[in-house]
């Protein structure tokens, strides 16, 4: 008798030790998400979280939209060449649409065992035992988030999906705050650009109309009196240059709107996808997971890794084009290099090197450029963290 009475206490004291462990692996995955406020970020966080939180090898969060396929998808576990070779986006068929339909979780020991399953890609890995929940607010569903593969061997259990629909609930809340952040970010930036618009009309309108009336004033003079014509031109060119400065400042100013939707590496990534499918030459992205970065810096980054590609596709007959992002030592990392004809530095090269420069200088970043002929070239901007 006495021994049972000791073994229950010890029994009791491991069952909650087992629980307050989870309860705070739950507690750190849900604050990881909160900290972040964009919606891509929030559904990355909360991917990268559940695969941890349970230990599996795959793990992805699809958003559905209203034209059957999925709006947003992100997973863990794949590589960037695997996700190239996969190809598009899955639309709502099979388990996924099925899970859509029904908003219950799935369970399953091998998932293509399952009549629900139809098919993968030729590229998609294999994937066996499998856990998906939904991520609701009320009666609708957010998105679904699904594991594969259990690096424990025995697959997931009852208690890995009490855990994961405790974490989806908690993960619901930090959905619907990103979004509604986000579109109180986009409403004040629709009245940041209506603002910049009424600017741009007062300022740029009355210097263009000023600048038409000059040069007709000077084409009348040409003959009669050259003298005070050049001065006419010379005036032109005056009014010419602070149009083209306040256009440049207004451009400056206007933050791309999916810097805000996706963030600077989803931007960076989807931008590179574009320019592969565009041009003969192939384009990759690789990326670390940024830190939030100041969103002037974001700017500046996107629009000298934008202008790098521009010249590299354009100019430097290259074969390969790679962008990397990367952090490391309190610094972000921007690169884009070729493997193209490459150049002798030292001599003029236009302004697209200058406007580089002065854009990573202007958010106290630092560029440099590293070329020879024949060795290609690599542009890398340095900012802090």
């Amino acid at each position: 008798m006495t021994s049972d009475r000791e073994e229950f206490p010890q029994e009791s004291r491991s069952v909650t030790s087992d629980r307050e462990e989870i309860l705070q692996a739950v507690s750190t995955a849900v604050l990881a998400v909160t900290r972040h406020l964009s919606v891509r970020e929030v559904l990355q966080v909360i991917v990268r979280s559940a695969q941890r939180l349970l230990d599996a090898r795959y793990a992805a969060l699809g958003v559905p939209d209203e034209d059957g396929s999925f709006a947003e998808f992100v997973a863990e576990g794949l590589t960037g060449r695997q996700w190239d070779a996969i190809g598009p986006l899955p639309r709502q068929h099979g388990m996924l649409g099925a899970m859509l339909r029904d908003g219950a979780p799935v369970r399953l020991p091998d998932l293509r065992d399952d009549p629900r399953f139809e098919w993968w890609p030729k590229a998609h890995p294999v994937m066996k035992d499998f856990l998906g929940v939904p991520i609701r607010d009320g009666d609708e569903v957010l998105g679904i988030i699904f594991l594969a593969n259990k690096r424990i061997p025995g697959g997931f259990t009852a208690a890995d999906e009490e855990l994961l629909t405790l974490f989806a609930a908690h993960a619901a809340i930090a959905l619907t705050n990103a979004r509604l952040y986000e579109r109180g970010r986009e409403l004040a930036m629709l009245e940041e650009r209506n603002r910049m618009a009424r600017e741009l009309h007062d300022a740029v309108t009355q210097k263009l109309f000023s600048l038409r009336l000059t040069a007709q004033a000077a084409a009348t003079m040409l003959e009669k009196a050259p003298d005070r014509a050049a001065a006419e031109l010379e005036r032109v060119q005056r009014l010419a240059g602070e149009a083209l400065a306040e256009l440049r400042a207004v451009i400056v100013e206007l933050r791309p709107a999916e810097l805000d939707r996706h963030g600077l590496a989803e931007t960076l990534r989807k931008h590179v996808r574009l320019l592969d499918r565009l041009h003969p030459a192939r384009v990759v992205f690789d990326c670390d997971e940024p830190p939030p970065l100041d969103p002037a810096a974001e700017v500046a980054l996107l629009r000298v890794a934008q202008e790098a590609l521009h010249n590299a596709l354009r100019h430097s007959g290259a074969s390969e084009v790679a962008v990397r992002l990367c952090h490391a030592g309190g610094k972000l990392s921007l690169s884009v290099s070729d493997d193209g004809a490459g150049f002798e530095q030292g001599g003029s090269r236009g302004l697209g090197l200058v406007s580089m420069r002065e854009r990573a200088e202007s958010v106290g970043g630092m560029m440099t450029v590293d070329s020879a002929p024949g060795r290609g070239t690599t542009v890398r901007v340095e900012v802090g963290v």
